[in-house]
């Protein structure tokens, strides 16, 4: 019952590693590296270094170890930058997830999780965000992983094969015992950005439109603790090993925190203050986005360990300070 966990090296994906390992899993980690690092997968987990879109050298890595399930992280998430290089995405979170698929159900590989977000949605006419709600994608990285749900629930019905897509909202944080975080270079996760400006990394932080239509003016989002992420794809797994069917669900807290907030936490935390400048609005950033998370609540019996944003500041800044050491 051997989970390959592709990405395993990076942010997400090396917090996914740790809660597999955790529930006794026996736990196989591929990872280009492109983002990741090799330092991040634990001590005594197969790591193989290569591209989750080469179907041939997955479909023999599938084969060798003997894999029964595939967590999929692996591929690009910045928003602004799939505007800027929208083929790179879809190279990477569509085309390469088509391949990886194609080896599942070559090699008999029977259960599927897959790292979907809640830029499916695009901009929201009503609020909290359900499964149901539309999807309307305004930017590449959102619709390049809409064309992977597509791919996996018409795959299912094709072939034996089930799966279980978590829409995420905004992850953030780090590991409580400071075993991972995020290391990403030039990072435009706004936790992330603001406790590399505290610890003196950045000049700054600038916050990127000031006149949506919110309460303080700023873009409001549904902040989720990295590493109850991580336990919901555990749930997924054992969902789907009970012989659950195929679902797509979202993975957040229910409320909303805006960028003020984030920011105001975050100098609470330090006890520092930090450099705040106004820019103007990024393209492909809907004003305000949160979860109806009801479904994911009923159907996995998952539940939210650590829904505080000052707990999930002071991870990510106790991060940053154990990267300067």
């Amino acid at each position: 019952m051997t989970v390959l966990i592709t990405g395993g090296a990076g942010y997400i994906g090396s917090h996914a590693v740790l809660a597999f390992h955790e529930a006794g899993r026996a736990v196989v980690v591929v990872d280009d590296l492109s983002t990741g690092h090799r330092e991040a997968v634990p001590e005594g987990i197969p790591f193989f270094e290569g591209d989750v879109g080469d179907q041939a050298f997955m479909q023999a890595l599938l084969d060798a170890q003997e894999i029964s399930s595939v967590v999929h992280f692996a591929g690009k998430l910045i928003v602004p930058e799939s505007v800027e290089r929208p083929l790179a995405y879809y190279r990477s979170n569509t085309a390469a997830s088509r391949n990886l698929l194609d080896a599942c159900v070559k090699t008999g590989v029977r259960r599927f999780i897959f790292s979907s977000t809640c830029a499916v949605y695009g901009i929201a006419d009503r609020l909290p965000l359900s499964e149901d709600s539309p999807t309307n994608p305004i930017n590449p990285y959102g619709r390049s992983k809409l064309m992977t749900e597509w791919m996996l629930a018409d795959a299912a019905r094709a072939h034996d094969l089930a799966f279980v897509a978590l829409r995420y909202f905004n992850v953030a944080g780090a590991d409580p015992k400071g075993r991972a975080g995020q290391s990403t270079p030039n990072a435009t996760q706004l936790i992330k950005v603001a406790c590399e400006a505290t610890v003196g990394l950045r000049d700054g932080v600038t916050v990127f439109g000031e006149d949506y239509d919110t309460p303080d003016g700023t873009c409001i989002r549904d902040y989720i603790h990295v590493s109850d992420l991580a336990d919901a794809h555990v749930a997924a797994l054992r969902h789907l090993e009970a012989g659950g069917e195929s679902r797509v669900l979202n993975c957040g807290y229910g409320h909303g925190v805006s960028v003020r907030q984030v920011l105001d936490a975050v100098q609470r935390v330090s006890g520092r203050g930090l450099a705040v400048r106004a820019g103007p609005r990024r393209a492909g950033d809907p004003p305000c986005l949160f979860a109806d998370v009801s479904r994911i609540h009923d159907l996995l019996g998952w539940r939210s360990a650590r829904d505080d944003l000052q707990e999930i500041v002071a991870s990510a800044l106790g991060w940053e300070r154990k990267l300067q050491e």
